[in-house]
């Protein structure tokens, strides 16, 4: 399990709102503030009800519930910031910058209610930019283009997984749905900007109290359950078209974003940090044993925002990337000999004694992605 020092989420820097803050029961705190704790149990928020100030402020999240999980900050359906992978007993801090205005936060299971989070304007001044955004134009015009080539193809093999089910073919259809996923997971810091979405299309089972049985759990993965489990396309049928019309909303929507830069700077260690975290385990595709796909697509995700941010944090750091560069190249060999085909073979083929072999050069590269923002200047 991560400890915490381990976690360390990169900070949002403004486009329009930047994200995190400080918990305390209904009082502002300065930027010099302690972090003050803030406990989510199985029933919500404690508190419910926060006030910051806007600027830099900081907080720490105990889970007090039996399950893991993620704490969001939301602005309507947007999701500024969030905070993934909390253990039962575990605690996590978390710091950015707020914009005024009111937000709401997430507060566990998601059959919970939303607590109210309001920043407040400062006295006097406020938070201001610390990079240019002239250093991050040119990278964030090509990562838009990625991420756009890459909900085009998510859309297009949906569809075409979505068809497979409803022709009643389970075999074709279980061969398309690794493929169709990992263009999810090469985007999934842009896509988890949507926490409707990211919800309707990629929640777990464990998100519920219900868990499988609960009518919240839709999108891919129950899908992946009645395919590769129950065996039954028909069951799947009306689901899958509510996953068409969730991908072409999440479609829509990407294509009309501007994407924050912090957002895309967060995500390359984000993404790695997913993957030594929880997805080891084998907990996302428990299902189908697909889980080699979705480190693909996150190892993927990750490299193409540390490419286009590579000269920017050479210039800084030559040392940095070179540690970088060596890392990526470790975690892609590793992988490598995992292929099978065009796919990979099935993660309940791979002895535990691997996948710990795994963990620790996927971990050395996510703790090396989550300074790149230092690296940048974004601190």
């Amino acid at each position: 399990m991560p400890t915490d020092a381990d976690i360390h989420r990169p900070l949002l820097v403004a486009v329009p709102v930047v994200a995190l803050l400080t918990l305390t029961p209904l009082a502002a705190l300065s930027m010099e503030a302690l972090p003050v704790n803030v406990t989510i149990t199985d029933k919500g928020c404690e508190p419910n009800s926060l006030i910051v100030t806007e600027g830099k402020s900081m907080f720490a999240i105990k889970n007090a519930s039996r399950r893991a999980l993620e704490w969001e900050i939301l602005d309507g359906v947007m999701v500024v910031e969030e905070r993934e992978n909390i253990f039962p007993g575990f605690t996590q801090t978390l710091s950015a910058n707020l914009s005024p205005g009111e937000y709401q936060m997430t507060c566990g299971l998601l059959n919970n209610p939303k607590g109210k989070l309001i920043v407040q304007a400062a006295a006097t001044g406020g938070p201001t930019a610390p990079v240019s955004a002239l250093d991050l134009a040119g990278p964030l015009a090509e990562y838009k283009l990625y991420v756009s080539s890459e909900v085009d193809a998510l859309l297009a093999d949906t569809q075409a997984f979505v068809a497979a089910i409803n022709a009643n073919d389970l075999a074709k259809a279980q061969a398309l749905y690794a493929p169709a996923r990992i263009h999810y997971e090469r985007i999934e810091p842009v896509a988890e900007l949507f926490s409707d979405l990211d919800k309707a299309i990629d929640v777990r089972a464990d998100d519920f109290e219900k868990k499988e049985d609960d009518p919240g759990f839709v999108g891919f993965h129950k899908i992946e359950k009645l395919l590769f489990v129950d065996n039954n396309t028909a069951a799947a049928q009306q689901v899958a078209e509510q996953l068409t019309k969730d991908v072409q909303e999440l479609h829509n929507r990407i294509h009309n974003l501007t994407i924050p830069a912090a957002k895309m700077v967060a995500g390359a260690a984000d993404l790695i940090e997913e993957v030594a975290a929880t997805k080891i385990a084998g907990e996302e595709d428990r299902y189908s044993h697909t889980d080699l796909w979705d480190f693909q697509g996150n190892i993927d995700g990750a490299q193409k925002i540390y490419t286009l941010l590579r000269p920017l944090a050479a210039k800084r750091n030559a040392a940095f990337v070179k540690r970088v560069d060596a890392n990526f190249k470790q975690v892609d060999a590793i992988l490598a000999k995992y292929k099978s085909g065009n796919g990979f073979v099935s993660y309940d083929k791979v002895q535990e004694s691997d996948r710990k072999a795994m963990k620790g050069p996927i971990t050395t590269l996510a703790e090396d992605l989550s300074t790149l923002r230092g690296q940048l200047g974004l601190e």
